[in-house]
């Protein structure tokens, strides 16, 4: 476990000469720039600052200091299990979780996923995670997922669901309310939202979940637009009872009409956009396209590790190729040409930092560098790297160029908890035990078999087109032509 007497709480820092990415309106890039960190704000951010004796010097030179990345979607205890399910579909993961198997995480298991993926995402610069835990069964389990995320130095928003119950069965519960009370304090750096989807159900099940969202002030978070599962009907039921609100988070959104996209632009929602998750599982096709025509605020997200990387930079590069490729070829289906982009490297960025700040209420003092937010900063710096130079385009080298490995320096709430590549107070060898005693506790559950089966379903026939052609060597009939 790395530790550093350098950073240590309350002393001051400075970041120095490194090009800043405010995230401003004008999406303006500051060169040769220092960022001062005092307590737990961005104090001041200009050239050449004069610092408190005793502040501690980061080296920006040639990085990009960026405002802490936000992950509005992150099914955090499903991390353990790591490229489990990378060749599932949708109807798979359903199986498996909601149907089969999901009820085998105990509460200690719930704890490693959560552990796993709190470290995974401060190392990747995420700073900001939205725990979409659908996995508490029990309170046991919701008070397991709190315990590891107060035992990593990163913000968390818990999304309580339970995919085990009804959504009216389990905010109704004595239990709830009091894990509610006991362990949702205002703490700034753990937040709550309610978790569950909407079935699109004439007899509007979920409103008792609703009114209990309402009664607690906070916001719900629902999977909607994923195809098979979410559609139309439960935007529409939403609406007419008034519970589409500027708090609520649509995650994919991706196969809901233009009406039900109206509904969301009117009453101010945002969307958290997967495009890993979206364009392989089978959501739906990234919306983000959709989204930009209808005005709706965007926001990125990884979904989960069972499938997918747990990086926003693969968030930003998907979300690029995703939009422009259907841009690319919608034109093409008229015969038409795209000849300037309309999705931009810096727009991507934006979702990945500011876009989330908004869509959790946090844009006052989260996902831009300016004095007076709070400090969640990341500094991009890898001089062992061919890749880190030369930085033209600081927004396209970011969206584009820049990986997980390049995070040199995270600091957040104003506490430096990555430095020179490695996290600082974090126990790794720890956190890897913890999760091998899960991965043997799932292993033994299922059995061998049916633990191999779940990680290689089956394969579908593939059926080869008929080929009018025949292969005919030129040598051949060169020869033979002679």
């Amino acid at each position: 476990m790395i530790q550093s007497t350098s950073f240590r709480p309350g002393r001051p820092v400075v970041f120095r000469g490194g090009t800043v990415l405010p995230m401003d309106r004008q999406r303006r890039v500051l060169t040769g720039t220092d960022v001062l960190v005092t307590g737990d704000r961005i104090a001041a951010v200009g050239p050449r600052l004069a610092v408190p004796d005793g502040t501690a010097e980061i080296d920006a030179t040639d990085g990009i200091l960026m405002p802490g990345m936000i992950d509005t979607h992150r099914h955090m205890w499903q991390t353990a299990m790591r490229g489990y399910g990378a060749d599932w579909t949708l109807t798979q993961y359903f199986v498996w979780y909601y149907l089969e198997h999901g009820r085998t995480f105990r509460p200690e298991d719930v704890h490693a996923g959560n552990l796993l993926a709190a470290v995974e995402a401060l190392d990747a610069g995420v700073t900001t995670v939205v725990d979409w835990s659908h996995g508490l069964q029990s309170v046991d389990h919701a008070d397991a997922a709190v315990d590891a995320l107060r035992a990593v130095p990163g913000r968390f928003v818990l999304a309580y669901g339970n995919i085990q119950q009804a959504p009216a069965e389990w905010t109704a519960a004595p239990e709830f309310r009091d894990f509610v009370r006991r362990r949702i304090t205002g703490d700034d750096l753990l937040g709550l939202q309610l978790a569950f989807d909407v079935t699109g159900d004439p007899a509007f099940p979920e409103k008792p979940a609703f009114e209990v969202a309402r009664d607690l002030g906070v916001a719900v978070t629902t999977h909607a637009g994923v195809w098979g599962a979410t559609g139309d009907d439960g935007i529409r039921l939403m609406h007419e009872h008034g519970f589409m609100t500027p708090e609520t988070v649509y995650v994919h959104a991706s196969t809901l009409s233009a009406d039900s996209y109206h509904r969301i632009a009117a009453t101010g929602g945002s969307v958290s956009v997967s495009t890993e998750s979206e364009q392989s599982a089978g959501q739906g096709y990234p919306t983000t396209w959709a989204l930009r025509a209808h005005g709706i605020p965007v926001s990125l997200s990884m979904d989960t590790s069972v499938w997918w990387s747990g990086d926003l930079f693969s968030a930003m590069r998907t979300t690029l190729g995703a939009d422009r490729a259907r841009e690319h070829l919608e034109a093409h289906a008229q015969g038409e040409t795209v000849t300037h982009c309309a999705l931009r490297a810096d727009q991507v960025v934006a979702w990945a930092t500011l876009g989330g700040a908004r869509a959790l209420g946090r844009e006052h003092d989260l996902g831009s560098v300016e004095a007076g937010k709070k400090a969640d900063l990341v500094l991009l710096k890898n001089d062992h790297s061919p890749v880190s130079f030369p930085v033209l385009n600081p927004y396209g080298h970011v969206a584009f160029q820049a990986q997980r490995g390049d995070v040199h320096t995270v600091v957040v709430d104003g506490r430096v908890v990555k430095h020179d590549h490695r996290l600082l107070g974090i126990d790794l060898a720890a956190v890897r035990r913890e999760v091998e005693r899960t991965v043997e506790h799932l292993r033994s559950a299922l059995g061998e078999a049916d633990w191999r089966k779940g990680m290689n379903p089956d394969v579908p026939e593939t059926k080869i087109l008929d080929n009018p052609y025949t292969y005919t060597d030129y040598r051949s009939a060169t020869t033979h032509g002679r």
